[in-house]
C-alpha cells in the first residue's frame, strides 16, 4: 500500500510504501505537551520505506526537545507536522502523522494513546529503532 501524506500546504509530503497491505494501522496519540498541542498521531511500519519531500527547506523549522534525541518537521507556513524523525547509529528512523494521510479510509487506523513519561533515553532509542521506519530518505527542494 502506498500511503501518501502532507502538510496543509504540502511544503512537507511523503510517501510511505507499506507491504504487505495492513488489515490496521496503529495510530498512537502522544501524550506529551508537544504532541498534544499539534495534534500528533504517529504511525510506523518498520518493514516500510518513507519518501519525504521537502519544497522549501527554509520554510521547515525542525524541533527538538527534553532528551534531544528526535527532531519535529514542523512547516513554517502551515504549522503543521508530518514528520519526526530520529538519528541513531548514523541511521535516520522516522514516524508519520496519520493525521497528514490524504485518501486513506479512516476505518484502518487503530486508535490508542501512547504515554513516554518515565523512558530512559537508552530505552527510547532502543524502541524506536525496533518500531520506527527505518528506510527513509528525504529529496530537498522540489516537487
Amino acid at each position: 500500500m502506498l500511503i501518501h501524506g502532507q502538510c496543509h500546504c504540502g511544503n512537507i509530503a511523503f510517501d510511505l510504501y507499506w507491504e504487505p497491505d495492513p488489515a490496521r494501522i496503529p495510530a498512537r496519540a502522544c501524550s506529551c505537551s508537544f504532541c498534544s498541542k499539534h495534534v500528533g498521531v504517529w504511525t510506523s511500519h518498520p518493514a516500510g520505506k518513507l519518501r519525504i519531500a521537502i519544497r522549501d527547506p527554509a520554510l521547515v523549522s525542525p524541533y527538538v526537545f527534553a532528551t534531544r534525541t528526535a527532531e519535529f518537521h514542523v512547516c513554517a507556513r502551515c504549522g503543521v507536522v508530518p514528520v519526526v524523525t530520529s538519528r541513531i547509529g548514523g541511521r535516520v528512523y522516522a514516524v508519520v502523522n496519520v493525521n497528514t494521510f490524504e485518501g486513506i479510509d479512516s476505518a484502518l487506523l487503530q486508535h490508542a494513546s501512547a504515554s513516554l513519561d518515565g523512558e530512559g533515553r537508552d530505552a527510547r532509542l532502543e524502541r524506536r529503532q525496533q518500531n520506527w521506519i527505518s528506510d527513509v530518505a528525504c529529496l530537498e527542494g522540489g516537487d
